[in-house]
């Protein structure tokens, strides 16, 4: 009996994890559909709107996707004036990179 309730637990704590990892990646995509969609392509397939604009799905072979979270917390800048600067908050840093992770080819 004491193992079938250790089982219960840790199912129940391991269903967490995952229900709470899939919000944070559900989140990022929120975030991403509302903020980068106009320009780049943030799903699993398909062309970015903007060319020059890479796929969010292919970010990690420009950059390990961990390094990030220190652009992002600071503010995305770039070398062209089209992009908007961005300052995400911890919680949106964990969220969008949750979601770029989910989608890395």
């Amino acid at each position: 009996m004491k193992r079938l309730t250790l089982l219960c637990i840790a199912l129940a704590l391991g269903s967490s994890a995952v229900l709470a990892q899939s919000g944070r990646v559900q989140r990022g995509f929120t975030f991403a559909q509302t903020n980068c969609s106009q320009c780049h392509a943030i799903g699993r397939f398909g062309d970015s709107p903007i060319p020059e604009a890479p796929p969010f799905r292919t970010l990690h072979t420009l950059y390990p996707i961990e390094d990030l979270a220190e652009a992002f917390a600071e503010g995305i800048t770039t070398g062209h004036p089209s992009m908007p600067q961005f300052e995400l908050d911890p919680a949106q840093i964990n969220d969008l990179l949750a979601y770029l992770n989910s989608i890395q080819g």
